[in-house]
């Protein structure tokens, strides 16, 4: 088919629509029933693991291999985006890492604490799958979309993601809860794996068909092409000296996004092991529920951030959410009750689709006139994955040593405070 032009109607539609496709793993699997299952493998008593050698407790081990997921990503990032400048395919990595994540997907059908390096693997490439994808989706935004649509359409995505995501949801949540012992849902839930992998696989393709692959090019793959992309990640650096507006808002994006991606995947972790929710029955609806209210609560979130930064501006908008996400650290500490966490899940729900769509859209708005996109996009997503591995390090060492996801969570505020501080220092204008 014929290449559309930027801004079309069609193209910016197809770009939103892969949020639709890969949400379905943040919610599913990253947020609510993979959670859930990996804390029903142990028993209510002994939340302890061997693996690698080591003894860890349970949620530690599942943020650490998190943790090295994303230092994995942060650092095949700027190589493989390196390659697909040069060689024209940005689409074809976009590709790879959904069929990735796909495949790791379906592989948590298998996922047990018998063969718990194989499980790990699976989920390993769920995660590797989903935020490699995005390294190259992201960058596609100043490339299919003027400046005055971005921040419109980077919502829109957000959306799209919770709906399709949410509707995936509660046809899992029905399977699940149409059975009634124990075992029965846990099938259950390693059939939802399933749903996720296809799900994700399918719904994409409508997106690679419609979006332009990228300039074509004869170029072969060398060993200098390999490391372009850290070459290239060294340039975007050394102008950033020049775009001192662009500079101090990614510091502030550096600090506060540790601290949000970190919260979002562990959320459901924390629910399960701190809250009293009385039996594992209430306990696996509450949760589900409350990841429900979340997702439905976040597309009203994301809608309600762009206009109010339509209004306010991008940053003050960003100051204000952060200062909720500061709130909710302090309120989390002190949750015991399911009440208390449906509250707390609103809350969450409201600022974080909000703040994702409009970080995104804010730092493609203080981008210099290039066509180098990949590049600085690359930057972001090494910037956010060292973030998160960052964040998940110190979540997963303060919960190992104390023995409680309480004190993790409390630490967060630290990094929201930081993140107001240095969105305060950030430029109105270009400097």
């Amino acid at each position: 088919m014929s290449e559309l032009k930027k801004g079309s109607k069609k193209l910016l539609n197809a770009w939103a629509f892969y949020d639709w496709a890969n949400s379905v793993y943040t919610l599913t699997i990253a947020s609510s029933i993979f959670p859930i299952f990996y804390s029903a493998l142990f028993l209510s008593e002994v939340k302890k693991v061997t693996a690698f050698g080591y003894e860890f407790k349970s949620t530690a081990l599942i943020t650490f291999v998190t943790a090295f997921t994303f230092l994995v990503v942060a650092t095949l990032s700027p190589i493989l985006s390196g390659i697909a400048d040069y060689v024209g395919n940005k689409k074809s990595f976009m590709k790879f890492f959904c069929y990735i994540g796909s495949v790791g997907c379906i592989g948590l059908y298998w996922f047990s604490l018998d063969r718990i390096h194989l499980s790990l693997l699976f989920y390993f490439m769920g995660l590797i799958g989903y935020w490699g994808s995005l390294v190259f989706y992201n960058s596609y935004l100043p490339d299919i979309a003027f400046e005055e649509q971005q921040d419109s359409i980077s919502a829109k995505g957000f959306s799209m993601g919770y709906v399709g995501s949410v509707l995936l949801l509660i046809i899992n949540l029905a399977m699940v809860m149409s059975q009634e012992n124990g075992e029965d849902k846990m099938q259950m839930m390693r059939y939802s794996f399933i749903t996720v992998g296809v799900w994700w696989a399918l719904f994409s393709q409508y997106t690679f068909y419609i979006l332009p692959e990228g300039a074509s090019s004869e170029h072969k793959v060398t060993k200098s092409v390999i490391f372009n992309g850290f070459k290239e990640l060294k340039g975007v650096w050394n102008q950033l000296k020049e775009n001192l507006r662009l500079k101090r808002y990614l510091y502030a994006f550096f600090v506060f996004s540790m601290a949000v991606q970190t919260i979002m995947l562990v959320a459901v972790y924390f629910g399960e092991e701190e809250i009293s929710w009385g039996s594992d029955e209430a306990k696996t609806t509450g949760l589900i529920v409350s990841i429900l209210v979340i997702q439905i609560v976040a597309i009203l979130g994301a809608v309600l951030t762009s206009r109010a930064s339509s209004k306010f501006g991008n940053i003050k908008t960003l100051i204000a959410v952060n200062f909720i996400w500061m709130a909710l650290c302090f309120y989390a500490y002190f949750m015991e009750t399911p009440m208390q966490f449906y509250i707390a899940a609103s809350l969450v729900g409201l600022v974080m689709g909000g703040i994702q769509s409009l970080a995104r859209s804010t730092y493609s708005k203080f981008l210099p006139e290039t066509e180098d996109t990949t590049s600085y996009f690359s930057f972001y997503d090494v910037a956010e994955k060292i973030g998160i591995v960052i964040g998940m390090l110190i979540y997963g060492f303060i919960d190992q040593i104390t023995g409680s996801m309480r004190n993790s969570i409390l630490f967060l505020f630290i990094f929201f405070l930081l993140g107001i501080i240095l969105l305060f220092r950030v430029p109105k204008e270009v400097s």
